[in-house]
Parts: C-alpha cells; sequence; structure tokens
C-alpha cells in the first residue's frame, strides 16, 4: 500500500467492484474508450488486475481517498499487453470516477507510483497513453513529467480499424529523468539564504 498526503493507492477488495462497475457504466468516464462496460466486462477487468498483479509483483491498484475511506477508482503501472514499436514496455495508468475530477487526485497518486515503479520495482522506463482527444490525462501526465514525442503517436491495436479513438499519444519517463525532476524541485523549493550584509 502507497500512502500520500490525502489518498491510499492499495490492493482491490470486493466491495470495491460495485464502484468500479459504476465508474466504467458511465459515459463520461468512459468517453475516450470504445464503449461503456456492463458490470459482467467491469468485474472481469477486476479479475484480470488481480491475475497480473499477482503474476507481475505490480499492477493497477484501487485508490481510495484516506479521510472518508471512498473508492474512486485505480491508478499503477502494469506491462503492456500488445506489440508496439515502443514495446516490451510497462505504463502508468489511471482511471477514476466523475466525482472525483479536478480535486489533482490522479497526479497525487501517479508520482506515488512513480516512485514506487523507479525505486521499489527498479524499472528504467515508465510510458502512458491515450487516446489523442483525452486532454485531461495528457495533462496529468505532462504534471507528473512525462514526454510526449508526435513522432511516436501510434495506432492502438484493441481499437478497431478506423474508429475515431485508434490514435493514440505516447508519452515516456526514464528513471534517469526522474531522479533530475526530483533534484531540481527539490532544490528549487530550498529556503533561499540571505546575502551576508
Amino acid at each position: 500500500m502507497l500512502r500520500t498526503e490525502r489518498l491510499l493507492v492499495r490492493r482491490w477488495r470486493e466491495e470495491d467492484r460495485g464502484p468500479f462497475a459504476e465508474l466504467n457504466a458511465d459515459p463520461e468516464v468512459m468517453e475516450h474508450f470504445p464503449s461503456v462496460l456492463t458490470r459482467e466486462e467491469s468485474d472481469a477487468i477486476a479479475d484480470r488486475i488481480e491475475s497480473r498483479m499477482a503474476e507481475d509483483g505490480f499492477g493497477f491498484w484501487a485508490l481510495e481517498v484516506a479521510e472518508s475511506g471512498e473508492f474512486v477508482g485505480f491508478t499503477g503501472i502494469a506491462r503492456t499487453r500488445f506489440d508496439s514499436h515502443f514495446t516490451p514496455a510497462v505504463e502508468i495508468g489511471w482511471r477514476l470516477g466523475r466525482g472525483s475530477w479536478g480535486r489533482g487526485y490522479a497526479s497525487e497518486a501517479a508520482k506515488a507510483v512513480l516512485e514506487y515503479g523507479f525505486t521499489e520495482a527498479g524499472l528504467d522506463e515508465i510510458v502512458s497513453f491515450t487516446a489523442v482527444g483525452n486532454v485531461r490525462s495528457q495533462a496529468v501526465m505532462r504534471r507528473i513529467g512525462m514526454i510526449r514525442d508526435e513522432n511516436e503517436d501510434f495506432e492502438h491495436p484493441f481499437v478497431p480499424e478506423g474508429h475515431a479513438l485508434r490514435l493514440h499519444v505516447l508519452y515516456r519517463l526514464t528513471a534517469g529523468q526522474w531522479k533530475a525532476s526530483r533534484t531540481t524541485t527539490v532544490n528549487a523549493s530550498a529556503p533561499v539564504k540571505p546575502l551576508p550584509r
């Protein structure tokens, strides 16, 4: 379990499945996916998340507001399951219920997950990708320090050909870039010493 200022990033519980299904059935949450999900499809995703977590030692964890105990979605890292020019790779991702948007939860949790990925999991690079039109997720990617090269945009093989969501953007962050950005942040926030008189 990872703890941030306001959030818990933790293993899934059986009682998470109901609210998870609700957010997967919300057309606004699923705007940048090919379709909303039924309860059965949502439960199947939760099952896959659990099995891949057991296999890889990490995955998409449940996201909980620490103060209230409310399940608000997921965030985490997972191995990509398709072939592309940048795979094999480990991606960072998130999906939050609409009631939790605009509070900075995705960025807060993702920063903790990046730290886990580059330290505990020992990863050299973490990627993230989404449909070109998903500007909210791309804003999170930039806020957590990820970098896009437009030449690396790609067609997602799990999205049908000709579909408006097939074209995806790719963001990357290496362990070296992450460490350098943390050093810069620490130095920038250090107290300024007054000059001697």
